[in-house]
């Protein structure tokens, strides 16, 4: 039998055992950080990851009397003893601090070596949860052992009940030639490795006791990016990776500040604008990356991703996004989350076709959440043909918005014969270069958008027949580029010019 640990969980397995019969529900495809022992080639880097009931949290040490926190022995004793808005204090443990009697002013994840009583027999170990000014029973130069660099958001989070579980040096880059990220199954585990398989991300200003939404739009763009549950890493530096597939995406500028390792941001603007970061050291603020959250867990998968590996993801809260919902399934997603669901007409046969506020954390909030909804009969389904049209398809899923949501929208501009044409607005610098265009015919049901080579371009089009000669914008074979076909032709042959259609994408 040998010991390893998965995701800071100790196991006993049989000798022999190989990657893919522990991990049995991972995701096919995502890679996981192996960490080998390897006592000898690791250099300390001064910091720890100190695991509790309610999240991980990374401390990096500055004072020599931190120590007695790398004895086994001292994590049974560190239970939350007290707490307060400005402070957590676990323990109590003995120590030979010398308390000197006199308050101290602490900043937000300062670590405390103090003690109860000005009896050093009963020490604990304390976390600054705000600026404040106070005599924690420190010594002479206030008793600050470290400083929490990662998961701050776990300390708003600590209640009666919770311990600390595990106390660990974190590994430094000296390590990674025996560690290292895999998607082979069949590795075989030998004794004392560590696998880490996920990353667990909080959002900013996101807790289960008080939500804020100073990176609200930032939140919400990062909850789009990984929804799928995957980060594939495009980028892979020194100080971060990054996932790139939403790059091109204009994100509002919100909230600026250092950059601490486990921090993921989003870039605001350049050609990255859309892109999610995950730092793995501490790096300044940037004016163009807005702080979108921390990670809790996992980062030592972090450290170890390489380009193009992708990597299992979980991030809270869970987005709310009710667009193309009908209004049973949005009333139960309503009460299963807490908040209350206002509907324009509270009908069987309609789905949600606009929804505010239009992000999670404002949402969640201010406890409700505004709908408009639409029949059926005026929701039009469609598929999407990615294999041959990948870019304007992306470009269609933009100017529609099903970029963002389940349900999207056109404006009906003209409608003649078997022809119904669409003029979505454009935004400027969108390029739709000739591809997917017809041969010898356009398919009835085709939808069609117009390429830059004609002066309608970015006009989309349906045309209800087979055409020998022109698409369904009503342009000729090579102004045209198919991006799919449309479902309810029925529905299609109702609607009426100056009105909107709404549409959802039905994936195969």
């Amino acid at each position: 039998m040998v010991t390893i640990h998965v995701d800071g969980e100790r196991l006993v397995i049989a000798a022999g055992s190989t990657l893919g019969s522990v991990l049995k529900d991972h995701p096919p495809g995502c890679a996981v950080a192996i960490i080998r022992p390897a006592t000898q080639e690791q250099a300390k880097t001064g910091s720890l990851a100190i695991s509790t009931t309610a999240g991980q949290i990374m401390v990096e040490l500055t004072g020599e009397h931190a120590a007695f926190l790398e004895s086994p022995a001292i994590v049974p004793q560190l239970a939350l003893h007290w707490q307060d808005r400005y402070a957590a204090a676990f323990g109590p443990f003995p120590s030979d601090i010398h308390p000197a009697r006199k308050p101290h002013l602490y900043e937000r994840g300062d670590l405390i070596l103090g003690c109860g009583g000005y009896d050093p027999a009963h020490s604990y170990l304390i976390f600054s949860r705000s600026r404040h000014s106070a005599d924690q029973g420190a010594d002479e130069l206030g008793g600050i052992i470290g400083n929490v660099v990662s998961g701050r958001g776990v300390l708003d989070r600590w209640s009666a009940g919770d311990k600390v579980t595990k106390i660990e040096p974190v590994i430094s880059w000296a390590d990674t030639s025996r560690s290292f990220t895999t998607t082979d199954s069949g590795l075989v585990l030998e004794d004392g490795m560590q696998v880490v398989t996920r990353v667990a991300v909080m959002a900013q200003g996101f807790s289960p006791e008080k939500i804020t939404t100073e990176a609200a739009g930032s939140v919400e763009h990062m909850l789009l990016a990984l929804q799928s549950g995957r980060f594939v890493v495009d980028r892979a530096t020194s100080t971060h990776i990054a996932d790139l597939r939403r790059s091109g995406t204009d994100v509002i500028r919100e909230y600026h500040h250092p950059r601490r390792e486990g921090a993921v941001t989003v870039r605001a603007t350049g050609k990255a604008a859309g892109g999610v970061f995950i730092y793995r050291t501490d790096v300044p603020s940037s004016m163009v990356h807005s702080i979108a959250g921390q990670v809790v867990q996992g980062i030592e998968l972090v450290r170890l991703a390489q380009e193009h590996d992708i990597i299992a993801v979980s991030v809270q809260p869970e987005r709310i996004d009710l667009l193309g919902l009908p209004v049973q399934r949005a009333k139960e997603i309503a009460l299963a989350r807490g908040f209350s669901l206002i509907i324009d007409k509270d009908l069987a046969e309609r789905i949600v076709v606009s929804q505010d506020p239009g992000t999670t954390l404002d949402v969640l909030a201010e406890r409700k959440a505004t709908v408009t909804t639409a029949p059926f009969d005026k929701v039009i389904d469609i598929e999407l043909d990615d294999a041959h049209a990948p870019a304007s398809c992306a470009v269609f899923r933009r100017i529609t918005g099903l970029v963002e949501h389940d349900t999207g929208m056109l404006p009906v501009f003209f409608k003649f014969d078997d022809v119904v044409l669409f003029k979505p607005e454009i935004p400027v610098g969108i390029k739709l270069n000739p591809e997917n265009s017809p041969v010898d015919e356009a398919p009835a049901a085709g939808l069609a958008i117009t390429n830059d080579s004609r002066k309608g371009a970015g006009l989309v089009g349906v045309r209800l027949s087979v055409n020998r000669e022109f698409g369904p914008t009503s342009e000729p074979f090579d102004g045209t580029n198919m991006i799919g076909r449309v479902i309810d032709t029925e529905k299609l042959k109702k609607v009426k010019e100056r009105e909107n259609v709404y549409i959802r994408e039905v994936r195969q």
